[in-house]
């Protein structure tokens, strides 16, 4: 079975690296090799990246930085580490990747998604996630959570509105593709969450394995 890529979507707080962890560890129950990534980041200079994009000193950067800075890290995320991975048969399982940007980018900066989509296309070409699960909760839950566990971000900075647009740009996404991007209610309990989380990958492991026997 050739490597698979799963992403993890959401807004601040939604728990996306704890079920990062439950996701790989299924994964890895079924006998795959797996990597577990972020972003932006992921590799050396998407790291450096990163710090730009999340320093809170960075606070006046223009949102066409921002988003050109998201997609540079995208690039040497891709090309460095996500595709080497796929190529050799490891599964991927990242947190966050081109959703977000339409999310973020698009819903809560406002910038015209046909700018996003262009580069989106210009940096993956046809690369896209097999699986994506977004975890939904209300603006105000993820933003009360994010901001209690560390001193906030450039992002985590925002304001309450910023993350309703977040929101509603991912909800609308998942919507138009419902077969790859499945919504979880992440306001839950993390053990319901997760349970949810397997249910999605054990049935998206079942759709994979009946793909390649169909395939030969």
């Amino acid at each position: 079975m050739r490597g698979h890529f799963i992403t993890l979507e959401g807004i601040e707080g939604a728990g996306k690296t704890t079920q990062r962890d439950v996701v790989a560890g299924c994964l890895r129950e079924a006998g795959l090799q797996v990597i577990v990534t972020r972003e932006p980041g992921g590799s050396d200079i998407a790291e450096r990246i990163r710090t730009l994009l999340l320093d809170p000193a960075n606070v006046g950067m223009h949102a066409d930085t921002e988003l050109l800075l998201m997609f540079a890290a995208r690039a040497e995320h891709l090309h460095r580490r996500i595709l080497p991975a796929l190529g050799a048969g490891t599964w991927v399982v990242c947190d966050r990747f081109t959703d977000a940007t339409y999310a973020y980018q698009g819903g809560g900066r406002g910038l015209p998604v046909e700018h996003i989509a262009t580069l989106e296309q210009l940096v993956q070409r046809d690369h896209r996630p097999d699986l994506t699960l977004l975890f939904d909760l209300p603006a105000e839950v993820g933003l009360a959570r994010a901001r209690g566990r560390s001193a906030p971000d450039r992002f985590e900075s925002e304001q309450v509105q910023f993350f309703e647009r977040v929101r509603e740009a991912y909800l609308a996404r998942a919507a138009l593709e419902p077969a790859r991007m499945l919504t979880i209610d992440a306001g839950r309990e993390p053990e319901a969450v997760a349970a949810d989380s397997v249910a999605a990958v054990r049935a998206h492991l079942v759709r994979a394995q009946a793909g390649q026997g169909a395939g030969g």
